[in-house]
């Protein structure tokens, strides 16, 4: 079997990838490796010859996918992260990169490891493969013999490959640790947190009759204004009558009006203008209705609310979006992506012009605008290619995922640039980036597997793995415990920015059943990327 293995790098590819994926599944007490699962069986088939390899262009091409779409993806919150709270977790980020890169210097000199291994260590405990690339080229642009440069680089790669598995495994153990000790209380903060990161919400929809004559013949946005609603109101009954909730509406003692919004808030509102109704309005004998679209139409994806005018155009209003699973209430800031679900209140004439508006096409989804995709991904990589030199010589590239991950997030900031919409369906991105993710994972693991078992064999392995171990465990800890009682950053964003490799953000998600680790993950990958793929060079420049 292995001989066909040999032969066929697809073969063991797949089959890496489907063992893996199954034990990610395994629970243990509630846990489980997920993704990262892959890597672990592909260390496993890796140690059964030297010559079972998948081909390097492949786990490139994996990680390029994952970084370009976490980018995409991200690019919105980041640039929102940023404008909210300032330039502090770049520098906790940078600082804490620092702080990992003093201790393998520590390491070093306890250990008396090589320059070559040493800088290795550093990418490996960190998991980044970036890192690894441009020690490498560093190595292979040294003025020196081919044998040298030859025992450096696998040197760089021991170090590496012996490292990276506790990179993984490490920060998911001081994550499990700080959550006991901190007694984390994952849905309790996504509560707290859900008016300035909606990344999920309890949205509800009331029928309230007014029977407060305190809140009549005021105008609607005098009121929102006077009690800072943030809740949305829909159809208005009245004397028989049925018309659509606007700025201008003047409530009448009697009336009976929708309200949709944060359950909490909207109960709260309900008590302030009367109580709630029993049932619903209904839409049977109403000129209006309710209804849901999908978005997939590529010209408006990227606008606001506000830009599509359907209050004046079609005398209809947008009250929620679904992106994925996450129900957000619409307002006049949300942006529309292809794949949201909307549910709009229109009159019925109007649902086949809003549907051409919007899309509505399933099939749609599905499809990946390769242009502006393919434009993306070659923008990235050659932003990749660019070498930047630093004062005393030192020169480094950002690689494969520095570049993508840079072009992603600004390419996904902007959303569209003229008739180009950078943006994928969100379907789409998510199956785009588990196949990148799972592709880089198999690439490495087996890739590193004879090397990492033959190290360990030989017993001169277990110096490397114990060194890396300690800068993975020790750098989450204070990350954690500086981050969260010091800065008071919240614990779920803490995950997303200790989650150095894409295995360990997906281990985060899986305890926090949120996606608060992706905004945290989002601040972090950039200048992370980039710092570790400056300090590997530093370090063997430095030590050797």
């Amino acid at each position: 079997m292995v001989a066909a293995f040999i032969e066929n790098p697809i073969l063991l590819l797949f089959t890496v990838a489907a063992i893996g994926y199954w034990v990610g599944s395994i629970k243990f007490r509630g846990s489980s490796l997920g993704v990262a699962a892959v890597l672990f069986v592909g260390l496993l088939f890796g140690s059964l010859s030297p010559d079972l390899r998948i081909p390097d262009i492949i786990t490139f091409l994996g990680l390029t996918m994952f970084v370009y779409t976490v980018g995409l993806s991200s690019g919105p919150s980041f640039f929102s992260l940023f404008r909210q709270r300032g330039s502090r977790d770049l520098i906790f980020v940078f600082g804490m990169t620092t702080f990992s890169a003093a201790v393998t210097v520590g390491l070093h000199f306890l250990f008396q490891l090589d320059a070559s291994s040493t800088a290795g260590l550093f990418a490996g405990s960190t998991t980044n493969t970036p890192a690894l690339a441009g020690l490498l080229d560093q190595v292979g642009n040294l003025n020196t013999s081919a044998s040298a440069k030859k025992a450096l680089s696998e040197q760089g790669v021991i170090g590496y490959s012996l490292s990276y598995p506790m990179g993984v495994l490490a920060p998911m153990a001081a994550i499990l640790l700080m959550q006991r000790i901190f007694k984390i209380d994952y849905r309790a903060e996504e509560k707290s947190l859900r008016k300035d990161y909606p990344v999920r919400q309890d949205i509800a929809s009331y029928s309230v009759e007014i029977q407060k004559p305190e809140m009549v013949d005021i105008p609607l946005r005098d009121l929102k204004a006077e009690y800072d609603w943030s809740v949305l109101f829909g159809r208005v009954e009245r004397d028989n009558r049925v018309e659509l909730a606007h700025w201008d509406t003047r409530f009448s003692l009697g009336d009976r009006i929708a309200i949709v919004g944060d359950r909490v808030e909207v109960e709260e509102v309900a008590a302030q203008l009367g109580s709630i109704l029993p049932s619903r309005l209904s839409d049977d004998h109403s000129e209006y209705m309710t209804r849901r679209f999908f978005v997939s139409n590529p010209k408006i994806a990227g606008m606001k609310l506000t830009a599509l005018n359907l209050s004046e155009r079609f005398s209809a209003i947008i009250t929620r979006v679904t992106r994925g699973d996450i129900d957000l209430l619409a307002n006049s800031k949300t942006v529309l992506e292809l794949g949201d679900r909307v549910r709009v209140v229109s009159r019925r004439k109007d649902a086949k012009g809003i549907a051409a508006l919007l899309g509505d096409s399933y099939e749609q989804l599905s499809k990946i605008d390769l242009l502006s995709f393919g434009l993306g991904l070659a923008l990235g990589l050659i932003l990749g290619m660019v070498t930047f030199t630093l004062p005393g010589g030192l020169s480094f590239k950002l690689g494969y995922a520095g570049g993508p991950i840079i072009v992603g997030l600004i390419l996904g900031g902007l959303r569209r640039t003229g008739p180009i919409n950078w943006s994928l369906p969100y379907s789409a991105n998510l199956t785009l980036r588990q196949i990148g993710l799972i592709l880089l994972l198999a690439g490495v693991g087996v890739n590193s597997g004879h090397q990492f078992v033959a190290t360990l064999s030989e017993g001169g392995g277990g110096t490397i793995f114990l060194a890396g171990g300690i800068i993975s465990l020790i750098t989450a800890l204070v990350t954690l415990l500086i981050g969260y009682k010091v800065l008071k950053i919240p614990y779920s964003f803490l995950l997303g920015m200790v989650a150095n490799q894409p295995a360990i953000l997906d281990f985060a998600l899986s305890k926090t059943e949120n996606k608060l680790p992706n905004l945290g993950f989002t601040i972090m990958m950039p200048v992370s990327i980039i710092t570790k793929v400056v300090y590997a060079q530093l370090l063997f420049a430095l030590l050797k």
